[in-house]
């Protein structure tokens, strides 16, 4: 049996209810997923990495085939390391689609055998991003329908109501 893995990379910092749909619906077109959560040197994090694979662990654990691992440095490398043959990425908007183009063009270069898929977010979830979740946190938003119940309460703890 040939089983197809991919991984969904990202620093989900925090992980969304829009990250979390995206992989649910990959997770029907792969046998096995790697969520890849990265050390970004170019992001300054509000979570640490073992904060943010312990979220996405927390959020994931009634899925199957699903795993969540760290990693440092090139994505195509991880995807190698990991077997993977495809590597998920959701799109909200149409900018998100000219980045994330850049960048599917410049891993099929360094990695030919290794496929980018893309997932349309729905609607629900298109302008949800971890940066405007941690932003409207930080200001005492509302953000239940938009994160996991845990993910709201360790940026409640981060954001305490004064």
């Amino acid at each position: 049996m040939n089983v197809k893995t991919a991984i969904y990379p990202g620093t989900f910092d925090p992980v969304t209810n829009g990250h979390l749909d995206i992989l649910v619906r990959a997770s029907e077109i792969f046998d096995e997923i790697i969520i890849a959560v990265a050390v970004d040197s170019q992001k300054s994090t509000l979570f640490s990495l073992n904060e943010r694979v312990a979220f996405l662990e927390e959020a994931t654990k009634d899925l199957k085939g699903i795993s969540v691992k760290g990693f440092e440095g090139l994505t195509i490398e991880f995807a190698r390391q990991c077997g993977a043959t495809a590597i998920i990425r959701g799109l909200r908007v149409t900018g998100d689609f000219e980045y994330e183009l850049q960048l599917a063009l410049m891993n099929k270069k360094l990695a030919p055998d290794i496929e980018t898929i893309f997932l349309m977010t729905k609607s629900d979830y298109s302008f949800i991003s971890s940066s405007a979740i941690r932003w409207a946190a930080s200001l005492k938003g509302e953000i239940s329908e938009f994160v996991p119940s845990h993910v709201k309460k360790a940026l409640l703890e981060r954001y305490p109501l004064d």
